[in-house]
């Protein structure tokens, strides 16, 4: 088959027009526009993976398994999100397409499968929005304990949405701005921290990697080996949520200019982002805090703001007065440029989902500026999730929210890791030569394998807590709901649609519906 396409590109090298006549995307009317600007791109991604659960999650994984534990995971699974990262560039830059993650699983899989793999990245991310949103109320009551969480939301919600309807070009440098501030912060407590456990702060102590020793490997919820090894565990759950948001580049698809040249620069970007943000910096964190630091602890079991950041424990020990109310500023434009960016995941993915006939048509109709106002305002909607902190402890409802977060994100790994799999089955089966294609990830597809092994472990063990002492029914529905919805999806699907399994050699390796720009 072969794809005629007629392009005009404005003053910005953006794609204005693309028209297909024979076979791929038609693109008419109700389509998103080609606005976003490489440097957005490479931005989103970094900004994306940075948030609440590096910043502050990483204390609670600190007090739970220790130092050792906390390193250790934070490096295997950032392993493995780099494999994922780098399938989702192989398969972008051979075949570019604005469908997204549900578009993969259906042209290299099951139609079934892209229809579950579409409906779970728009759960995580309709449930992700609520749970920034609550985690920068909470970063607020850190000057205003006074007033409800509940206020902050609302307001910071309006704020969200509003910047989401903005044409793509300003939604970008908006969250382009949003995430140079993200990358400072980091650096510097990451810089402050390693200074800190160098003696160079107020009280001059030199911690080095005294805090390792003999607390490296802790015991969480039972004594013994088995006990460390639950404490592992716990860090790798949490690391998991950590890097939740990394592969948030792949929803840019349909709005980068040149995705075969942008895309898989903006993911080989990651493994820099990995090393320098998430394992430098627990590990510099490990040796500027204990992890039974009593702060830390009373911290991380009562709130999320910037008393619970196991970085502001460090510096606060070290006798630096001034960063706290600096980094809680920061950790507000974290929170509120993640719920940002939720919005803009889970609108993007409804419109993809609504253009497969897997949702409502009305989720796929545009506004003259290409943005999926429908998508948008029925993403809106789920902020409310946020208000069930006036029943229910604001820190017991963000550990829920956090729960089914989690979940939703590794199972996303899972479907962009099988999608990827089946696509390189394809490449073989079709005799198609790995040298023509635009870009291999390194140690692919082993790499590939390694990550799904990890995902799976994740998703069957993540909910050990509910068994251990006594059986808890509220962890284990919300550690294992989604992975019951998904399954549950694909099943329905098949049945009602009766969809075909793909073989190898009936996946379409050739038909193009995004023009790739040299």
């Amino acid at each position: 088959m072969s794809t005629n396409f007629d392009e005009k590109e404005n003053q910005d090298g953006c794609l204005s027009k693309l028209e297909s006549n024979k076979v791929g995307e038609v693109i008419t009317e109700d389509q998103l526009h080609r606005d976003f600007k490489p440097r957005h791109v490479m931005m989103f991604s970094i900004a994306c993976s940075i948030g609440t659960g590096l910043v502050i999650g990483s204390g609670s994984a600190l007090t739970a398994g220790g130092p050792g534990s906390l390193f250790l995971a934070y490096a295997l699974v950032g392993i493995a999100v780099f494999f994922v990262m780098t399938s989702i560039g192989e398969m972008a830059a051979y075949l570019p397409m604005s469908k997204g993650f549900s578009g993969y699983g259906t042209r290299m899989v099951d139609p079934a499968f892209g229809f579950a793999t579409g409906w779970n990245y728009f759960f995580k991310y309709l449930i992700a929005a609520p749970t920034n949103l609550t985690a920068a109320g909470l970063v607020v009551q850190y000057w205003r304990p006074d007033l409800n969480v509940a206020i902050w939301i609302a307001v910071f919600g309006i704020a969200v949405v509003s910047v989401n309807v903005l044409p793509v070009k300003n939604f970008g440098e908006t969250e382009f701005w949003l995430g140079m501030i993200k990358v400072v912060v980091m650096f510097t407590v990451i810089i402050v921290c390693l200074v800190i456990a160098l003696g160079g702060g107020p009280n001059h102590y030199r911690s080095g990697f005294s805090y390792w020793d003999p607390n490296a490997f802790k015991e969480y919820l039972v004594n013994g080996d088995k006990g460390r090894l639950l404490g592992w565990w716990a860090c790798m759950c949490q690391a998991c949520f950590a890097y939740t948001g990394t592969e948030v580049v792949g929803m840019t698809f349909g709005e980068t200019p040149n995705p075969r040249k942008n895309i898989p620069k903006a993911v080989k970007q990651t493994f820099w982002r990995i090393g320098s943000f998430y394992v430098i910096g627990v590990l510099v964190l490990g040796m500027a805090v204990p992890s039974d630091d009593p702060r830390l602890l009373g911290a991380t079991e009562a709130s999320t703001s910037a008393a619970a950041s196991p970085f502001v424990v460090a510096i606060r020990n070290a006798g630096i007065s001034v960063l706290p109310d600096i980094i809680n500023a920061s950790l507000l434009v974290f929170t509120i440029s993640a719920a940002s960016s939720d919005i803009y995941c889970a609108s993007r993915t409804l419109y993809s989902l609504a253009k497969d006939g897997q949702a409502p048509r009305i989720f796929a109709k545009t506004l003259d500026s290409g943005i999926p106002a429908w998508s948008v305002v029925a993403s809106a909607v789920f902020i409310g999730l946020g208000f069930l902190n006036a029943s229910k402890s604001t820190s017991v409802v963000f550990t829920y929210l956090v729960s089914l977060v989690t979940i939703f994100a590794v199972l996303n790994w899972v479907a962009i890791l099988v999608s990827y799999l089946h696509f390189r089955r394809a490449v073989k089966a079709q005799s198609v030569p790995l040298n023509t294609m635009p870009y291999i990830g390194a140690l692919q597809p082993y790499g590939a394998w390694y990550a799904l092994f990890v995902s799976l472990l994740v998703i069957v063990f993540n909910g050990y807590d509910s068994f251990v002492h006594s059986f808890s029914a509220t962890t284990f529905v919300l550690k294992y709901l989604g992975t019951a919805l998904f399954v549950t999806n694909i099943g329905w699907w098949k049945l009602y649609r009766r969809t075909s399994y793909l073989k190898p050699k009936e996946v379409d390796l050739i038909t193009v519906d995004i023009t790739a720009q040299d």
